[in-house]
């Protein structure tokens, strides 16, 4: 699945490339097998499509695949021993331990100078001052040098790992600016100090900030909805997520909320997005959505909803309800419930609300309902009188008195308006609905 953060900041990266006139780079760093499947390829390749992320414009470079670079990253391994700058180590963890008494202590430095030719490879770190790092949103952090231990580059085997794999991939891909999550900022001065061993000059940095939950709480895929695929599923316009991922972190200061792609991106700016954590708000992503819904041209809408309609849906009685259902549903997949009444031999009644509905006088209500109902014109504002007419014999207004009608004839205690409901839904379907729910409540 594909993260939202990791859909955040690919959108960060696409307008950042838009506005230079420059290239999204996409890379999969495939080199852990099990970690690495085609089809989660397939998988992120869809997802950033549906944001609108893709081959078809000229900003958009690759797939690459790490796993093609590894002639240059053992290249880059060797150079970087040969040059001292690096150094082979046959130091177990075990061993470490037993020579500083600390498990949680980093290595210690002891094959530094032991002239080995084969081991793993380690990065020698300066013993002093520190290694600063320029970032767009953060500013400048300082990393004591000191604190970092001479890091692997290189496995026993002399397969490349991570830390050095990213430096010579980001090389051969003319890497410019690294756009991507505060939890790699740990891994920058090791980065910054790769960069800088190759005689390089390291790329522009800019760390997002993390996303949380409502409680605070880091976004994590065993705990909350995080997949971008989830979204797309439930029926949530991609131009609404991308509207809101952006403004995760970033706001184009104008107080303005919705506002398309090519509005954001000339206001956006790496420099004006906020270091502080981000709070992904479902239930705002879902105003979001709504308010995209209800600005869609009705045709478009009807084509939109088209994944959520049974086979067997009559499209043209869908056609009759859709612009009562497009300002009542916020995502997509919502339409299904709304309309579903159409098209079925009978209601699906949801308990909860036929228990709410179905009490006191609800048996008068339908009862006098079924009898104006066989005679009166099929149009809402007669359907309506009738039904105002019903309530007023039982001392009831019309919101108490449609309840038990909208049950009868829907299903549930809300959905679209009643009466244009039994106008498509017509007399005889209608009456027989309500006399069904009459024999049911005199059971």
């Amino acid at each position: 699945m594909f993260h939202v953060g990791g859909a955040r900041s690919a959108l960060f990266n696409w307008a950042l490339a838009e506005q230079a006139g420059g290239r999204f780079v996409l890379r999969i760093e495939d080199t852990d097998a099990a970690r690495n499947r085609p089809e989660w390829t397939d998988g992120i390749l869809s997802a950033l499509a549906w944001i609108g992320i893709n081959g078809d414009s000229p900003l958009f470079e690759g797939p690459h695949f790490q796993s093609s670079y590894e002639k240059q990253h053992r290249e880059a391994v060797a150079g970087l021993v040969a040059g001292g700058r690096a150094y082979y180590c046959t130091c177990t963890r075990d061993e470490v331990k037993a020579r500083t008494g600390s498990e949680h202590q980093g290595y210690d430095g002891f094959c530094r100078d032991r002239g080995l030719t084969e081991g793993a490879v380690r990065f020698r770190t300066p013993d002093e001052g520190v290694t600063v790092v320029q970032d767009l949103v953060r500013g400048v952090v300082e990393f004591p040098n000191n604190a970092m231990e001479d890091f692997v580059v290189a496995r026993g085997d002399g397969s490349p790992l991570f830390v050095l794999a990213n430096v010579v991939d980001d090389v051969e891909m003319r890497i410019s600016h690294v756009v991507r999550a505060e939890e790699h900022l740990s891994n920058t001065p090791k980065q910054q100090l790769l960069w800088e061993a190759l005689g390089l000059t390291p790329p522009t940095w800019a760390h997002v900030p993390v996303i949380v939950n409502e409680k605070r709480q880091k976004l994590s895929k065993r705990r909350d909805k995080v997949a971008l695929e989830s979204y797309r599923e439930e029926g949530y316009l991609a131009e609404a997520m991308v509207n809101y991922l952006m403004l995760l972190g970033w706001g184009p200061g104008d107080d303005r909320e919705i506002m398309p792609w090519s509005e954001m991106v000339p206001l956006f700016k790496l420099e004006n997005v906020n270091p502080s954590s981000a709070f992904f708000d479902e239930k705002k992503l879902r105003a979001f959505n709504g308010e995209y819904i209800r600005a869609l041209p009705l045709e478009e809408f009807v084509a939109r909803c088209e994944p959520w309609l049974e086979p067997g849906w009559d499209r043209a009685t869908f056609a009759r309800v859709a612009e009562l259902a497009q300002t009542r549903i916020a995502v997509l997949s919502e339409i299904t419930a709304n309309v579903d009444f159409l098209f079925l031999d009978e209601p699906v009644f949801d308990q909860a609300s036929w228990d709410k509905a179905m009490k006191n006088s609800a048996a008068e209500i339908l009862s006098g309902y079924l009898a104006r109902l066989e005679t009166v014109d099929m149009d809402p504002e007669s359907l309506k009188t009738a039904l105002e007419e019903v309530g007023v014999e039982q001392g009831l207004k019309l919101g108490k008195a449609q309840a038990p009608v909208r049950v009868a004839v829907t299903g549930r205690t809300v959905g679209l308006p009643l009466f244009e409901s039994i106008e498509v839904l017509g007399r005889e379907r209608s009456v027989e609905r309500l006399r069904a729910a009459l024999a049911k409540l005199q059971a």
